[in-house]
């Protein structure tokens, strides 16, 4: 039976090999060249070029790095169109099904080995591609310091491995569902780009409480932050970032220490040509605003979590493929 699934993923399995053998390539030198360009213009830089060097690294890899963390996402649901909705189907297109369900091997039986063999190779393949990524943006990652991004966190580590086990589950259901191939892969892309959507939109941020706590308005959380500015409720805090977190506040309401609004009366004493000097007299007025986040150091539990839940998933579409081809009529 594994010679035989084997015999018929065969081409399905060196295409893969061939596409991972070209990225790996390309993730290899693409590592390299941010290594060597992190260490000469990074490393040891001097204090007043740090920032624009930083910049500059950010803006030369950030194209490359987005795009090859996108196909990244995109590969368990190739995998869940092409490898787990055709896995049933062509069977019953090809009316191969009576031939292949009427021998000593019960069609559970065959469904469970076909299932396990390639979703071991599912798995393996975007883990492969996960962990070259990882490596080969390290230095990326470690300077822009987005690791919950919705793109960077699906594409980095452990979670990818859950995402391929569970699009090729929900391909190989839905084939078995919707019995032919084409609509069933079409409907395995749309579902799998829903969920990824939802994920990192409306349900990652809920998986562990977020932390509520005060910040002192000094003058790294001003460089921090990407605008403050005033309004009729006086001033606010747009984009404000703690190191490695995950930032759930996009806008926040600076406040002096009595808890009253910091107003635009107040920043008249800070009004200076020379901008550093502004913020530390702004930052000498013991401001405060309330920042929720979820810690940098929860980002392994983050995707621990994702992946058993996807890992969980999986096994329910096995259990529901497996009780259904038992019960399936032609």
């Amino acid at each position: 039976m594994i010679w035989l699934t084997w015999r018929q993923f065969r081409t399905q399995a060196v295409v893969a090999l061939a596409a991972l053998a070209a990225l790996a390539t390309y993730l290899v030198i693409l590592g390299y060249q941010m290594r060597n360009a992190y260490a000469t213009d990074i490393v040891g830089c001097q204090p007043a070029d740090c920032v624009s060097a930083r910049r500059d690294f950010a803006d030369a890899y950030e194209v490359q790095v987005a795009l090859i963390g996108a196909l990244l996402i995109g590969v368990p649901a190739l995998i869940g169109a092409f490898w787990g909705a055709p896995l049933i189907t062509r069977e019953l297109e090809e009316r191969t099904d009576r031939l292949v369900w009427n021998q000593s091997i019960t069609r559970v039986r065959w469904l469970a080995v076909k299932l396990a063999l390639l979703i071991l190779i599912s798995m393996a393949v975007t883990g492969l591609y996960s962990l070259l990524l990882t490596w080969s943006a390290s230095r990326y990652d470690e300077l822009v310091g987005d690791r919950f991004g919705a793109l960077a966190f699906a594409s980095r580590n452990i979670a990818p491995i859950g995402y391929a086990a569970f699009a090729f589950l929900l391909g190989t259901v839905i084939g078995l569902l919707v019995r032919r191939t084409l609509p069933a892969m079409a409907l395995t892309l749309v579902l799998f780009a829903v969920i990824q959507v939802f994920m990192p939109i409306a349900l990652r941020q809920h998986l562990m409480t977020p932390v509520t706590s005060t910040v002192q308005l000094d003058e790294e959380a001003i460089e921090r932050a990407d605008f403050m500015g005033f309004d009729q409720n006086g001033a606010r805090l747009d984009g404000y970032t703690m190191p490695g977190a995950w930032s759930l506040t996009s806008t926040s309401r600076v406040f002096n220490a009595d808890g009253t609004p910091y107003t635009t009366e107040q920043t008249e004493q800070c009004r200076q040509s020379d901008r550093q000097t502004a913020m530390a007299c702004t930052a000498r007025q013991n401001l405060h605003f309330s920042y929720t986040y979820q810690p940098a150091d929860r980002y392994w539990r983050f995707q621990w979590i994702e992946l058993s839940a996807f890992l969980g998933l999986a096994l329910l579409l096995t259990g529901f493929g497996l009780w259904r081809i038992r019960t399936y009529s032609s």
